[in-house]
């Protein structure tokens, strides 16, 4: 069973890093959570490590911007890694080919910015195609996330499965609440299409990819290696953040007042039985549990 804890501060000196994620934990998509930002602070001031790890798209440097236009301090935290940061990387080993065919709102563009540039020394040019014309498919969200769901992609994934197009996902989320409203991410396109027998791969949480490139941006910062054991795993995502922790051996400290905040019935704590049965049917025991990261 895991256990309920009231604030960060509670196991922090148990851990020399935290990789932390950022909707639903950090911030809502418009505001960061004043709470938060203290609790991680005061981790950061006793000399650990933040590192953030977010299943976003574009790359960590434009997730930085992003960060400082909604308010987030950069004290609290000491480095990125993005689920677009492994993606690009997968992007330009060519396995989706060349011509890239882009399912996403315009903002995520960037995710493409310097691409070719970046990889000069390979034998591969990526370039922006219509559907038509594709080799391959990135998804870094819906075109419009605000109106549309998967089902208004059905007859395009079933095209692009019967043309055997692969599909990168750029985003493993399903959802996210941007403010108080709740929206499709790529990962919900990926899982369509994985359903009707295509092929799509995730490269954010909780796969492998984004773990292993942030463990080595993390030693990089803390100028050694930090053993697995002193890395705690924050997030509110069940499928993402806590599934990833647990395939990669980390602990975790599951926030249930995000995206599972109904079903754990979370006001400023989770219900525990409410909370139990919920990880019984997830099947997956996050280390601790807490209803807003503080």
């Amino acid at each position: 069973m895991t256990n309920i804890i009231n604030k960060l501060s509670e196991i922090s000196t148990n851990y020399d890093a935290i990789f932390c994620d950022l909707w639903g934990c950090l911030h809502n998509g418009i505001a960061p959570f004043e709470e938060a930002i203290n609790a991680l602070d005061e981790f950061s001031n006793s000399g650990g490590i933040v590192h953030l790890l977010t299943n976003s798209p574009r790359p960590s440097s434009d997730v930085y911007k992003q960060l400082d236009k909604i308010g987030v301090p950069r004290n609290i935290y000491q480095g990125i890694t993005a689920s677009g940061d492994a993606s690009r990387e997968a992007l330009i080993s060519g396995k989706y080919g060349a011509k890239i065919f882009h399912i996403g709102p315009s903002r995520d563009e960037i995710f493409f910015k310097g691409l070719n540039e970046d990889n000069s020394q390979l034998n591969i040019q990526i370039d922006r195609v219509p559907f038509n014309k594709a080799e391959g498919i990135v998804c870094t969200g819906l075109f419009d996330d605000d109106v549309e769901t998967p089902f208004d992609y059905t007859e395009q994934l079933i095209e692009a499965k019967n043309r055997g197009l692969k599909m990168l996902c750029a985003n493993p989320d399903i959802q996210v609440d941007r403010g108080t409203h709740r929206i499709y991410c790529a990962g919900a396109i990926a899982k369509a299409f994985n359903d009707m027998g295509g092929t799509a791969d995730n490269y954010g949480k909780p796969h492998s990819p984004i773990y292993n490139l942030a463990r080595v941006r993390l030693n990089k910062i803390a100028g050694k290696v930090i053993p697995d054991k002193k890395i705690l795993c924050v997030g509110d995502g069940i499928k993402t953040d806590i599934h990833g922790a647990v395939m990669e051996n980390l602990d975790s400290l599951f926030v249930t007042g995000g995206l599972a905040a109904e079903e754990t019935n979370t006001f400023k704590q989770p219900e525990a039985s409410k909370l139990g049965k919920f990880l019984a049917a997830s099947q997956l025991t996050p280390t601790y549990s807490i209803g807003h990261l503080r």
